[in-house]
């Protein structure tokens, strides 16, 4: 083992790498199972909005990430920047946020797994399935950082080919070119035009929109996976514009799909709307092939997770907020302890042998999606200090190798988007579950690093006086 810096991590990822490792932390639950919760909420036309608002919230929230990323690339990501750009404290709050995002999501992942085994496995406990898959993850991540980066290549490549595959398959069946089950007639996009988007009121769309930001969550991965990547200021603009597209295009193409063929009340957490789907279609075996391939998508996920959040234990250890084990990576360039602290969030998902796993599912997206929104929010904040303070310093904007466009809109636009998703989970009793657990530990971060920065703070003092007092008896 060896002492952290920044050049003990291997710039081993290529560009290729950084789209899959994004899209890996994205096409996720929140895709394969929320997307059935939002449709129920919202509604079909609803949730084909909150889709396209959460689609540009995080195409706002990249564009900051990106010139941050390509001006510092760092595995503290983001956290490293709001530490420079808003104060140490918010700094330290954003890296644990983070980390609370993907230690969560872990066990969210994990907890899905399992839903999705009880179609073939129906008297095997829950909580089996997720320690099985927790080892699974946690052996693709301790290897080493380019054994990673491959396994989730891959990985994400087979859910991003089942993704394109589910779109086309469900739109030949939507205009009649695909036989549905039953001789059913082709719905067309009359399901979703049936309805108004507003039917249901302005507040089911609100009250969804942190589901939908937490099913574009894992976008920002670029941002950490910068420090690690070869020719950052030229793999990372790139990687972020190609991961964009892809992401607006899939997700929005999948919802019109689901909408569009899955009745409303149909939808929710008992079953991923995706196998739903293909089972209306009546293509042999397509529901399990598709039962499968989420299954493989969503540790393709808790995979990206695992890393995301190891990084973000590193970096509040390098800046010396941790204990200094938690800075070690070995020689392979990995931190191995702030792997296996990260996989005890992965353990929330062996609950599900305590409560039902939708109920859990819920509770454990909608702290996640939270403290994804929080992170959004600084990086956002920090983009726009990071700006102000470069232009006060006398630089031009276009000496910047990768700029936010339509600054200052684009980050206040970003801010003020990630607020309104905070303040719809109030009204919605089965995800306020978030502010009750999310709200004190902001606060929780907040005073704990106040009291460890004191308490250095007074230790420095001492030690300052101590050797004033023996420098004075030397002379003596």
């Amino acid at each position: 083992m060896t002492d952290s810096n920044a050049h003990d991590f291997k710039r081993s990822m290529q560009q290729r790498h950084l789209v899959m490792l994004s899209l890996g932390g994205v096409i996720g639950t929140g895709l394969f199972l929320s997307s059935g919760y939002t449709i129920q909420q919202a509604g079909p036309a609803g949730a084909v909005l909150a889709y396209l608002i959460g689609g540009l919230v995080v195409y706002l929230v990249m564009m900051c990430l990106g010139e941050l990323a390509v001006h510092h690339p760092e595995p503290g990501a983001f956290s490293a920047h709001a530490t420079r750009y808003l104060g140490p404290a918010t700094g330290y709050t954003v890296a644990w946020l983070y980390w609370l995002t993907w230690a969560v999501a872990l066990g969210s992942e994990f907890t899905a797994s399992a839903v999705f085994m009880g179609r073939w496995f129906p008297g095997v406990e829950p909580w089996i399935w997720c320690g099985i898959f927790s080892l699974i993850v946690f052996g693709m991540n301790i290897i080493s950082a380019r054994f990673f980066a491959e396994s989730e290549f891959w990985l994400s490549l087979i859910k991003v080919a089942a993704v394109i595959i589910f779109i086309a398959v469900g739109a030949a069946a939507m205009f009649g070119f695909a036989p549905l089950s039953g001789n059913t007639e082709a719905p067309g996009i009359t399901r979703i035009l049936q309805e108004g988007v507003f039917d249901h009121g302005v507040m089911p769309i609100l009250m969804t929109l942190l589901a939908v930001s937490f099913a574009f969550s894992g976008t920002e991965l670029i941002g950490i996976a910068a420090g690690e990547s070869e020719n950052p200021e030229k793999n990372v603009p790139l990687a972020i514009r190609a991961t964009l597209w892809r992401l607006i295009i899939f997700f929005i193409g999948t919802i019109i799909v689901i909408a569009a063929l899955l009745p409303q009340d149909s939808a929710g957490l008992k079953e991923s709307p995706f196998v739903a789907v293909f089972q209306l279609t009546g293509i042999p075996y397509a529901a399990d092939i598709m039962n499968f391939v989420i299954i493989t998508a969503l540790l393709s996920a808790a995979n990206s997770g695992l890393y995301a959040a190891s990084r973000m234990l590193w970096t509040l250890a390098d800046q010396k907020t941790l204990p200094k084990a938690f800075s070690r990576v070995n020689q392979r360039g990995i931190p191995v302890p702030a792997i296996l602290v990260t996989m005890l969030g992965g353990l929330l998902s062996l609950l599900s042998s305590v409560y039902a796993e939708d109920s859990l599912y819920l509770a454990l997206v909608s702290i996640s999606g939270l403290a994804v929104v929080l992170v959004w929010m600084a990086i956002a904040a920090s983009q726009f200090s990071f700006r102000r303070q470069w232009l006060k310093a006398g630089r031009s904007a276009n000496e910047l190798t990768y700029r936010t466009p339509l600054y200052p809109i684009v980050p206040i636009a970003a801010f003020l988007f990630c607020a309104l998703a905070c303040i719809g989970i109030a009204f919605d009793p089965n995800q306020r579950i978030a502010l009750y657990f999310g709200v004190p530990f902001v606060a929780l971060c907040y005073l704990v690093h106040y009291l460890t920065r004191r308490a250095s703070a007074n230790d420095a003092y001492v030690n300052d006086s101590l050797s004033t007092q023996q420098e004075a008896i030397d002379a003596r």
